[in-house]
């Protein structure tokens, strides 16, 4: 250590180092050629085309005064008013006090810790709020609407807080609705909560472009909303004319992005009428992402059982295989311990019923270890099958303690190591063999009670017999 909390690096170390710095120095000089080009793209926007007015726009002052700074982060009006009456420019960058650590060349070898700030203005801060009386002076005094020192312009930041007056008070001035930030993203794809339908709304009023991409993942609006499962905002999407089937960089159109997204047991419901929108419109189905991986594919990784019904409904084919080698039922199968609230028998009886292959026998020791958690899904898989060779290792996949707490399922299962499968069980064996994939078209049409459709169509029964 060296005093000052600072200390010399060996010469790998400050190869990597000077590497980071490299990188973040390409950092800044990105965001600063964003910036300028929002000046003079501004500048341009105030002189127009009389030669006669003055050419030269000056550049923003920076603002140190933490009083100004603490007026527009409180939204208060009055003093805002204040330190901007007429004749006053709104055009500041401030630079907020904290961000994140990085190391910076002190020279001489030596690196510290110093603290990366974002570039802001009162603008940006006012409307990222919900400050509607600060932002509306400020505008009035002049403020550049399109300024975006930090990257983004304060119509991204009014956006991605989903401050939907901000959006409409600085779209009426002349934000550009499709400004494009440092990262690539216009407004309408910071639209990502429930809450910024509004925000979606003006800015397709005040014509934001529905097909657009952004720059680095080729996202399009209808992306980013089918991503958040977003309901309101696919069917706003798709009534301004928003592009089914197109791809974004990893091939994923907005029905692969909404099946493909994680989902939390409290967001299935929504994501499956994202997709059932999607679908109603026309949606393609079939469409693959770079992994080969299929809307059901996917939906069987998250466990969705509604999405899973509603895409076999659609046609989906329940054995393609993706590059990994993966059928839509291996996918739900790798995932069952940790998604039993799911219900990941129900998508397995779906797949089954569907015609989905089944595991192979040497297989099923394994998948019981992985699965034992969910015993209505060892018991739909064992119930494709007419004869079992159950041996102790069988038995022994099972912990104790799952053992205990599902008693009668795995003790039935244990009856059947040196018994037959039942006739019952035998009879309807033989017919969803010979219906093969059809049993989910052909036993609901059959005349017969409902409890024997049901049985046919595998339902739970919690025993093995």
């Amino acid at each position: 250590m060296s005093g000052e909390g600072r200390f010399v690096f060996t010469p790998a170390a400050l190869r990597s180092l000077q590497l980071d710095e490299d990188m973040l120095e390409s950092y800044k000089r990105k965001r600063q050629l964003a910036s300028g080009y929002m000046l003079t793209k501004q500048a341009r926007h105030r002189v127009g085309s009389d030669t006669r007015s003055c050419t030269f726009v000056r550049p923003p002052a920076l603002c140190h005064d933490l009083v100004i700074q603490n007026a527009l982060y409180t939204g208060d009006v009055e003093a805002v008013q204040r330190f901007f009456p007429r004749g006053v420019t709104s055009n500041l960058i401030i630079k907020p006090q904290g961000g994140d650590m990085r190391w910076v060349a002190r020279g001489e070898g030596l690196w510290s810790l110093t603290y990366e700030q974002e570039l802001t203005t009162p603008l940006h801060i006012t409307a990222g709020r919900g400050f509607v009386d600060c932002l509306s002076h400020l505008l009035q005094r002049g403020a550049s609407v399109d300024l975006a020192p930090g990257g983004n312009t304060a119509l991204h930041e009014a956006c991605d807080s989903c401050q939907s007056q901000c959006v409409k008070l600085l779209l009426f001035h002349g934000a550009n609705a499709n400004a494009v930030s440092e990262d690539g993203l216009m407004p309408l794809h910071m639209c990502t909560r429930p809450e910024s339908l509004e925000c979606a709304k003006y800015l397709l009023q005040f014509g934001a472009s529905i097909n657009r991409q952004s720059l680095d993942e080729d996202n399009t609006p209808l992306h980013v909303a089918a991503q958040n499962g977003l309901l309101g905002h696919v069917e706003l999407y798709l009534n301004y004319g928003a592009s089914l089937d197109k791809k974004n960089y990893d091939h994923v159109t907005p029905l692969n992005a909404a099946c493909s997204q994680p989902q939390e047991k409290k967001d299935l419901e929504r994501y499956t009428k994202v997709c059932e929108v999607l679908l109603r419109a026309g949606a393609s189905i079939t469409t693959e992402d770079r992994d080969k991986q299929s809307p059901l594919h996917m939906a069987c990784k998250n466990v969705n059982p509604d999405l899973v019904d509603l895409l076999l409904a659609h046609g989906a084919s329940v054995n393609n295989i993706c590059y990994n080698g993966d059928t839509p039922m291996q996918n739900v199968l790798k995932v069952v311990g940790y998604k039993t609230e799911h219900q990941p028998e129900r998508v397995v009886r779906s797949l089954l019923n569907h015609g989905s292959l089944r595991v192979w026998p040497e297989a099923l020791p394994k998948v019981l270890q992985y699965c034992s958690v969910s015993p209505r899904t060892i018991e739909v898989l064992l119930n494709a099958y007419d004869r079992l060779k159950i041996t102790d290792n069988w038995l022994k996949a099972v912990s104790p303690e799952i053992f205990a707490e599902h008693q009668g399922f795995y003790e039935s299962l244990s009856y059947l190591q040196n018994t037959p499968r039942s006739l019952q069980h035998l009879a309807r064996w033989n017919l969803r063999n010979f219906l093969q994939g059809r049993v989910h078209e052909v036993v609901p049409k059959l005349q017969l009670p409902t409890f024997i459709k049901n049985y046919l169509l595998l339902e739970f029964r919690d025993y093995l017999h």
